[in-house]
């Protein structure tokens, strides 16, 4: 009875994010608007492409559709709450606010790393198996295939959120995150979290350790394919159409293995340190990412250019 009400008198939690720091606040609100809005022109950018141009409607082309809109939602669900707290003194979030944004952003980071593996198979299916390409990844597979990238980290996200959620919250409410990132928010739970913490590392696995060992195994497959090819102009047109997407796996798991994987620091002074650093990679992760994949796709990869060269031209000439 005491934690159900001390569950019911918990309607805000504190966002301490850089309270410590206001300077770099002021310095970090320009820098990450503008990163948000290229994060904007860029994937929109991309949507409107890979929908106007029928040269690409392609099974490629719609999952990159989809992975920028995700990207969009992604940043949307947590960046304006980040440039409100840099410019607002008392950096609050209600409660129900708290749980729809930390819903949003743990569904787009789970969607993300299915979708990831959806497109790799797209490319091997592409690369090794190239005759049978369109029969294979026509659109009453490639579809139901992205819906399911979105249907699962929906899924995921709302069973870790109910189980947070459920949890009883006593005195400190101060989350030290720039949003209601989970796992800051369980640490403020004042009951056993062994449940959500078995819960999350099962999530872990199906969302992040298997994409990687299927994409790890697709790219094996595909770069034996590709060696395979006798011309040099042949290896290098095959590994052209794998290349920005291999980019975008590893700037995605990379950070993410760079984040939780670096040994943490026992000093006490360092751990101040630690914990700014920590921060500010937490920080430009949910912007860095979804910011180069427009950059990446773009850049390395011909249709995508002449697809957005296409439409800047008939924007002018409508003028």
């Amino acid at each position: 009875m005491v934690n159900a009400n001390w569950t019911a008198s918990v309607t805000e939690f504190v966002l301490l994010g850089l309270s410590a720091h206001p300077k770099l606040e002021k310095m970090f609100f320009m820098l990450i608007l503008l990163m948000y809005l290229v994060i904007l022109l860029g994937n929109g950018v991309l949507i409107l492409v890979t929908v106007s141009d029928s040269h690409l409607h392609t099974p490629m082309y719609f999952f990159l559709g989809n992975l920028s809109f995700l990207d969009i939602c992604y940043t949307t669900s947590s960046v304006p709450l980040i440039l409100d707290s840099f410019l607002t003194p008392r950096k609050t979030i209600l409660f129900s606010a708290c749980v729809v944004q930390m819903f949003l952003s743990f569904a787009m980071g789970a969607t993300e790393c299915v979708l990831l593996s959806m497109m790799a198979f797209d490319r091997y299916v592409a690369i090794c198996n190239p005759l049978r390409y369109p029969v294979i990844m026509n659109k009453a597979a490639y579809v139901p295939m992205a819906a399911s990238s979105w249907v699962a980290g929906s899924t995921a996200s709302m069973v870790q959120t109910s189980l947070a959620m459920r949890l009883p919250f006593c005195g400190d409410n101060i989350i030290n995150h720039f949003t209601c990132e989970i796992l800051a928010v369980l640490k403020l739970a004042c009951a056993d979290i062994s449940v959500n913490v078995i819960s999350m590392g099962v999530t872990n696995v199906i969302f992040l350790g298997v994409p990687v060992l299927f994409i790890s195994f697709s790219y094996v497959f595909i770069l034996a394919t590709i060696l395979r090819i006798p011309s040099v102009e042949g290896r290098r047109k095959a590994f052209s159409t794998c290349s920005a997407h291999l980019t975008v796996v590893v700037v995605f798991y990379g950070t993410i293995l760079f984040m939780y994987g670096k040994p943490k620091s026992k000093d006490p002074l360092g751990a101040d340190k630690q914990d700014l650093a920590d921060k500010l990679i937490s920080l430009f992760y949910g912007v860095v990412t979804p910011m180069l994949n427009p950059i990446i796709y773009s850049l390395r990869n011909k249709d995508v250019k002449a697809a957005v060269r296409n439409l800047v031209f008939q924007k002018c000439f409508a003028q």
